[in-house]
């Protein structure tokens, strides 16, 4: 363990943790009503959306409203984009001339980019017209980082209200998260990325002449923009086939850096938020505490598993980590650091191919997505996601010490349970029925390049990135098939709306519930000991649903690795 590794993986955590009050208090603000620096510019722009929409903005909404709007927002954007994938032949900003997308693909692409998961079963520089990636990809990146933010503010507006029969108004919310939060950190972030040389511009693409005398086209287009909200968004979803390894997505090792940050810095600022908005800054100190606390673990899980190497390798010379598949730029910490940021979060974007990670490596990224990326999350999706878990532990507790459960002064009963259940299993399901019937089909298999466990790993990745709305992949699977683009489309869908909706119900009916004065038998959750029972839950349930798939994929591919065995 190399001491500048160690430094590197402080750095970042450090001022990850010194941008988390400064964000929460800002958008704490943004929800919360109260005057921002920003109004002044917004304010005219938000009302004027609001007056062309004839959006009422004093009607607030019940859980049922809310979610009805919800989904209906977001299965327009998925018509609208897979239409544009159809007719892109036909529509300017296009100087390569890139033809309609097939329609399987389109519907999984669509689908993708809606759910906040950016999978793509195609190289981007190669399939999409500039207009497809600026008007409908980069704006899915928004408006679905802004779903998330405003299920995430719901839910606490039902723990916190008290007989109330709304949980606020989705547009509204879905308004301020897009033009408060996502689009002002963007417009600042792309031209800081475009100062440090990533591309910005709608130039057909550059045939250039190698020293070869070979012509080799370089591929050009509006980058930078769509680069800062996929990380800031997490999606994840690359310009370029190579995402962010490519230079023209992150060429420094100072935007390195500010991607990674903008990975976490949302998902991490809104447990301070979190903790603002009910009234105790403890509460959300304890979230982040478990958040942390299972970070480092995985990070430490996947940097041995990175130096430790592959001894097949070693037995034939070489020495050190293997940097096959790495960011040789960057080196290994950083590799293993963006590897388990953007699998922490439900981003996707890779500065490293998964795929070529040693088998314990590849553990990491492929848990930390099948728990549900709960483990700071996604955007507004990791706070929800978390505050599931955060219920079924009270649940837990409850039944330990013998009495009804409560939380933030008020009862967890049988529908809030129930649902939180719902909002864990459905994705866990899903994953495991789907990577089941790729196994056991034709079609499923023909697609699987590599034999043997790591196969089974590439499948389950790919279900596990699906349900868990993440987009990153193992690369040896090739997913661009009618049945894959159909099975992970669908997948994408129930592990995004499978999990919102039972997150609602629990808003709505928390909201209704009355407040009850702590007991003696009122269990704490504000302490050190309730961030490691958090902690321990998730690990529980996740190791309970997963560890068979996981002890048939890379459990014993890194056992043969050790014996020798090559496949």
């Amino acid at each position: 363990m190399k001491a500048i590794d160690i430094l590197q993986i402080l750095l970042y955590l450090v001022l990850l943790i010194a941008l988390v009050a400064p964000l929460g208090h800002y958008m704490f603000r943004v929800y919360n009503g109260e005057r921002t620096w920003l109004d002044r510019v917004l304010n005219p722009l938000e009302q004027l959306i609001y007056r062309l929409t004839e959006i009422e903005t004093e009607k607030e909404m019940g859980w049922r409203e809310y979610a009805a709007a919800l989904l209906v927002f977001n299965f327009l954007g998925l018509v609208l984009l897979f239409l544009l994938q159809l007719g892109q032949g036909y529509l300017p900003f296009n100087p390569q001339h890139f033809k309609m997308v097939k329609p399987d693909l389109a519907f999984n692409t669509a689908v993708s980019f809606m759910t906040n998961t950016d999978w793509q079963s195609y190289s981007g520089e190669t399939t999409m017209s500039y207009l497809t990636q600026m008007a409908g990809l980069t704006v899915q990146n928004f408006v679905s980082a802004a779903t998330g933010l405003a299920v995430a503010i719901a839910l606490i507006r039902g723990l916190t209200r008290r007989t109330s029969s709304t949980i606020g108004n989705f547009w509204v919310d879905l308004t301020r998260s897009v033009l408060w939060i996502l689009l002002p950190i963007s417009v600042v972030g792309a031209l800081v990325l475009v100062s440090q040389g990533v591309i910005q511009n709608l130039s057909p693409y550059l045939t250039v002449s190698t020293l070869k005398g070979v012509g080799q086209t370089i591929a050009l287009g509006p980058v930078a923009s769509q680069e800062i909200i996929k990380e800031l968004g997490t999606n994840g979803g690359g310009f370029f086939q190579a995402n962010s390894a490519h230079p023209f997505e992150n060429p420094t090792p100072l935007t390195n850096l500010l991607e990674m940050l903008a990975i976490l810095v949302i998902p991490a600022g809104l447990t301070f938020t979190f903790g603002r908005m009910v009234n105790d800054a403890r509460q959300g100190r304890v979230v982040l505490t478990a958040m942390i606390f299972l970070f480092v673990i995985f990070l430490a899980i996947c940097y041995i598993g990175e130096t430790a190497g592959n001894p097949l390798v070693s037995s034939l010379g070489a020495s050190g980590p293997s940097m096959e598949g790495k960011e040789v730029r960057f080196g290994v910490a950083n590799s293993v650091l963006w590897t388990t940021v953007t699998t922490a979060a439900s981003c996707g974007a890779v500065n490293t191919m998964h795929d070529s990670l040693t088998p314990l490596g590849g553990l990491v990224p492929l848990w930390q997505i099948m728990l549900g990326e709960v483990i700071f999350g996604g955007v507004g999706a990791g706070l929800y996601g978390i505050l599931v878990f955060v219920i079924l532990t009270v649940f837990i507790v409850g039944l330990m010490v013998g009495r009804t459960p409560e939380y933030l002064g008020k009862k967890i009963e049988s529908a809030e349970t129930k649902m939180a259940t719902l909002a864990v299993l459905i994705p866990a399901i899903t994953i495991l029925l789907g990577s089941a019937l790729a196994v056991a089909t034709k079609a499923g298999v023909s697609s699987v390049l590599n034999p043997g466990p790591h196969g089974l790993s590439e499948i389950l990745y790919a279900f596990s990135s699906g349900a868990g709305n993440n987009g990153s992949a193992f690369a040896g699977l090739n997913a661009n098939t009618l049945f894959y683009n159909l099975a992970i489309g669908f997948t994408m869908l129930i592990g995004r709306f499978g999990v919102i909706l039972p997150v609602l119900a629990i808003a709505g009916n928390m909201a209704g519930k009355k407040a009850v004065l702590p007991g003696t038998g009122t269990f704490q959750t504000t302490g050190v000991l309730f961030a490691g029972l958090l902690a321990g839950t998730v690990l529980i349930v996740g190791a309970l649903t997963f560890f068979p798939a996981l002890a048939l994929g890379p459990v014993v591919e890194h056992l043969l690795m050790l014996y020798g065995k090559t496949f």
